[in-house]
């Protein structure tokens, strides 16, 4: 599930983290590492729980309007479309989603207020009430509607970010990202499976946990070598003026084209790149682009870039 762009992103923050922070070991900084990675994969399994507590809260609501001393027809008549959605009972059955919320020891029971309020917002929205009425009872009905419970109405109710941001400061851009994977998780569902079909697990492939570990140690034992080759490229520039997050991502790309035969010159550069774009000044890829590619055509002159791996012929 977790992609190695967040993976260089995380890498990047603890990097930043340990060279601000005075008494950090690198034990520590993988430690860190590790456990931003796993709140990540604890997103995923909160949100998933979200409709879940929602439908409880719903059918809650039910029961009440039911135990009136004098309940109206529509008290004991009640609409169960959405306390009866499959994709929320799949969910609800889904071993591996209980198995983590129950290990891990989380949910919702402390954020009912929370809860409600997004219920009450929930049920006055068009989204809701058009599949409340509508004649339909599929099970493709019921995944478009949780779909856009969480891809539109979700993400739009403030409070969730700043509910989230409290919890951790792990979640605090990381949201959207989850709700897609969560959205490719029920896309990926089937009517006839029990529990709907497989989570996504939380690396993509087995060997990206070391990657990342490594891409962490490599960086910060050889963080100081490359400060010469830096300024050789950058003359206009002083060291000390460049943004320290430039510095970092610079290091970060020429320790992984170094360090790391079997990734790609390409990939790496574009990769940070993008990462630049997002997490640095202004402008900063451009400023990147330009002295990573000198660094390269450097480091190809000297013979220090060496590739090895199936299609990475030419590379080194």
């Amino acid at each position: 599930m977790i992609t190695r762009r967040l993976l260089r992103v995380k890498i990047l923050q603890i990097v930043f983290s340990y060279y601000y922070s005075s008494g950090k070991t690198l034990d520590q900084a993988e430690k860190e590492l590790l456990f931003s990675i796993n709140k990540f994969y604890d997103l995923y399994h909160q949100l998933l729980r979200f409709v879940i507590d929602l439908r409880k809260y719903a059918e809650h609501r039910i029961d009440i309007a039911a135990s009136k001393k004098a309940p109206s027809y529509d008290d004991l008549h009640p609409n169960r479309k959405f306390v009866e959605n499959k994709i929320i009972k799949q969910l609800e059955h889904n071993e591996t989603l209980n198995r983590y919320l129950t290990t891990k020891k989380i949910g919702w029971s402390n954020d009912q207020d929370f809860i409600k309020k997004f219920y009450n917002h929930l049920i006055e929205t068009e989204v809701y009430q058009n599949y409340m009425k509508s004649g339909e009872n599929s099970y493709k009905e019921d995944k478009n509607f949780i779909n856009q419970v969480y891809t539109g109405l979700l993400p739009e109710f403030d409070l969730l970010f700043q509910l989230l941001e409290e919890q951790s400061i792990y979640w605090n851009d990381e949201i959207e990202l989850v709700i897609s994977y969560i959205i490719q998780t029920i896309d990926s569902f089937e009517e006839e499976k029990p529990g709907g079909g497989e989570l996504l697990p939380l690396y993509r492939k087995d060997e990206d946990k070391d990657f990342a570990k490594s891409l962490l140690r490599k960086t910060i034992l050889t963080f100081d070598e490359y400060d010469d080759l830096i300024k050789e490229h950058s003359k206009n520039w002083d060291l000390e003026r460049i943004a320290f997050m430039d510095i970092i991502i610079m290091k970060m790309a020429i320790t992984e084209m170094l360090k790391f035969p079997s990734i790609p010159v390409k990939v790496t550069l574009d990769e940070y790149i993008e990462i630049a774009k997002y997490y640095s000044t202004e402008k900063s890829n451009v400023f990147i682009n330009g002295i990573l590619d000198k660094i390269i055509e450097q480091l190809r002159k000297e013979n220090r870039i060496q590739k090895q791996g199936r299609g990475l012929i030419g590379e080194s």
